[in-house]
């Protein structure tokens, strides 16, 4: 067994970094494929945002006969470490046969990049985008992930464990079903909070209407992060490039804004689920998969509400049952009869607390690991 850097200008090296999980995962029912275009945007210079302030490296574990075994993308985003004043690297795209030695092999080579990057710590999962999922899923391998949420076989978080890294922190993933009952107070206090204080809730109709909001939801998403550790504000380009992939599979109905007068103060965000399509078409769009997954748009029962916040000044006296109750009506007034919850920090105890009392089952867990490299 070697390690080898992964060339980004050489077609052959990408591909073979990208069709690995294709064969770890082919017997697997749950695991959901990236979508093509994405995960070759990821490791394309020009194309993805990320490369245009900050480093990473790739790496392929391959055996003698030259087939893929494992492979590790390790990253230094410069403007996270810049915001959060850290030196940290993080690691992703981790995909492994289930041999301790071939884990270990590839953080090595992960390892030493992050040092020669002056990178003291280790955490991750961890990707390139903030909207991109989070973790190790330890909790929940019997269901299919939501769309863009990772997911792994149950030996990986031995092998992480192995090369080195702790539990840092979880995150739940919670499942709401139409046909639960959901408290009529909840409704009535976001009412009277629209009421006392001037909100509206701005929805698009169309993709042309969702374009027009992106500003916005830079604006609002940057503005919400309000100095929180371990988060990094988008930039024009990432938040143009989000976009994009959204326009791609989006119900722009599902997408609202509350707005004080002309100021966007809170965003829930969530998009129909087409994993099932993906399974069907490995991912790939071109020559016939984009009609499947238009077709799957349309059809799928499932949503993902994977986002939603409120600006500081705009949080408590209401503001979390607004958000709780567009999030039923997203449910409902389209006809969906599932959604999932996504990526709940375990540390958001009282959103927890108050959405089990709302009967959502939290039967998915992530987990995210660290290491200290000095």
């Amino acid at each position: 067994m070697e390690i080898r850097p992964v060339d980004l200008e050489n077609p052959p090296s990408i591909r073979q970094f990208l069709e690995l999980p294709h064969r770890l995962y082919a017997d697997n029912r749950q695991w959901v494929p990236p979508l093509g275009l994405d995960a070759r945007r990821m490791l394309n210079l020009r194309a993805n945002p990320f490369f245009q302030h900050s480093q990473a490296a790739f790496y392929l574990a391959v055996e003698a006969r030259g087939r893929a075994i494992g492979r590790l993308a390790v990253l230094n985003n410069r403007r996270y470490n810049e915001y959060n004043h850290q030196n940290t690297a993080f690691f992703c795209l981790f995909e492994c046969e289930n041999d301790p030695g071939i884990a270990t092999a590839l953080f090595d080579e992960a390892f030493a990049w992050a040092r020669s990057q002056n990178l003291d710590r280790m955490i991750g999962p961890k990707g390139f985008s903030v909207f991109d999922g989070l973790g190790l899923l330890v909790k929940g391998f019997e269901y299919r992930p939501a769309f863009g949420l990772p997911y792994n076989h149950p030996y990986y978080p031995a092998l992480i464990e192995t090369a080195g890294f702790q539990a840092e922190s979880e995150l739940v993933s919670g499942y709401l079903d139409a046909s639960m009952e959901f408290p009529e107070k909840i409704h009535q206090i976001a009412e009277t909070l629209k009421q006392r204080r001037g909100l509206t809730i701005a929805r698009s109709r169309s993709r042309a209407d969702l374009r027009a909001l992106v500003p916005n939801l830079k604006t609002l998403y940057n503005q919400s992060l309000d100095d929180t550790v371990g988060t990094v504000p988008l930039t024009d380009e990432e938040a143009k490039t989000l976009a994009e992939q959204l326009l791609w599979f989006a119900n722009p109905r599902l997408i609202k804004i509350v707005m004080k007068g002309d100021r966007p103060v809170g965003f829930l965000f969530a998009y129909p689920d087409i994993s099932a399509s993906l399974q069907r078409t490995r991912g790939r769009i071109f020559p016939l998969g984009w009609i499947d997954m238009l077709l799957e748009i349309r059809r799928t029962r499932w949503i993902n509400i994977n986002g939603a916040g409120m600006v500081k000044d705009y949080r408590g006296l209401g503001g979390t049952a607004l958000l709780f109750s567009e999030m039923v009506k997203s449910v409902k007034e389209e006809g969906y009869q599932f959604a999932d919850l996504v990526q709940i920090g375990t540390d958001n105890e009282r959103m927890q607390r108050e959405l089990r009392r709302l009967g959502i089952d939290f039967y998915k867990i992530h987990r995210v690991y660290v290491k200290q490299l000095v």
